[in-house]
């Protein structure tokens, strides 16, 4: 290909690519949240789990079971299992089989709540440079500490005190629309916003409908914001953030947020515009 014909796309990903952790983590707890085997049965308030009930499970046969009592019903105030609504005679309709999907521990429930928390915090919480350092650093020091007072214990305790189950339904919902939506955006509106480098020529593109404009790369500049260590290296996967200006009479300013592998990126550009510099002292 000619030096001439060489293009070099940028393309500016919205925070939500950064996103791909929670459905991918809501995925796989779905599918370990099924192959656990548990349902979850919806009872009333006041239901107790006895291990020594007395069931009749043939005429004239009575065996020993696990299950959930429900209260007695009070006056004006009956408690039944689901569906509770009565027909035309007066009779409650057969009861809902338990059916959705549990896990029997609470683990997966936090681990995707820990999962989306970490998230938004890294998507709007910039460290970047010395604040990434300082962050890790302060993370080993409290590691350090609570080991220290022997302070580990009590806050697994603590942890595994927290109960949030969400069935497989409920992963499996929030994954499938989050993927929709990270795939359009990155594949569709992603893509609309975007400059693209040529030996002689810049054409930006930073709305969705909006027109190109061109500029002259003579005299531009180029520059790699310093990363966010999380955000960009952790989710990113090597992405980063990019500034552009140009020169002349009217500077124009160009911030590119979420570029990804930037650092190739911007070796190609340099490369780029140094060959073009070397063609033109020649002529």
């Amino acid at each position: 290909m000619h030096q001439d014909d060489v293009e070099i796309k940028i393309v500016s990903h919205s925070n939500l690519f950064y996103w791909w952790p929670v459905w991918a983590v809501g995925f796989l707890l779905g599918v370990l949240t099924w192959v656990d085997g548990y349902v979850m049965a919806v009872v009333p308030s006041g239901s107790k789990a006895d291990r020594t009930l007395n069931v009749e499970v043939e005429r004239g046969k009575v065996d020993l079971r696990e299950g959930i009592l429900i209260p007695p019903h009070e006056e004006k105030k009956e408690k039944h299992l689901l569906p509770d609504q009565r027909g035309a005679n007066g009779n409650l309709p057969e009861p809902e089989q338990p059916r959705l999907h549990v896990a029997h521990k609470s683990t997966y429930g936090v681990v995707f709540a820990l999962t989306l928390l970490l998230v938004i915090v890294i998507t709007n919480v910039p460290l970047r440079g010395m604040w990434s350092f300082m962050v890790i650093v302060l993370a080993i020091l409290l590691i350090t500490v609570f080991a220290l007072f022997h302070l580990w214990d009590d806050i697994f305790h603590a942890v595994a005190l927290l109960d949030i189950r969400i069935n497989t339904g409920g992963y499996f919902f929030i994954s499938t629309v989050l993927l929709i939506v990270w795939v359009v955006t990155f594949i569709l509106f992603d893509r609309q916003m975007y400059i693209i480098f040529t030996p002689g020529q810049l054409k930006v593109r930073l709305e969705i409908g909006g027109g190109e404009k061109a500029y002259d790369t003579s005299g531009m500049t180029i520059e790699k914001q310093r990363s966010d260590l999380f955000r960009h290296w952790i989710l990113g996967l090597g992405s980063g953030d990019l500034i552009v200006n140009t020169s002349g009479a009217h500077v124009q300013h160009f911030d590119l947020p979420n570029v990804l592998f930037i650092g190739k990126k911007v070796q190609q550009i340099e490369d780029m515009l140094r060959e073009k510099a070397v063609v033109k002292g020649r002529g």
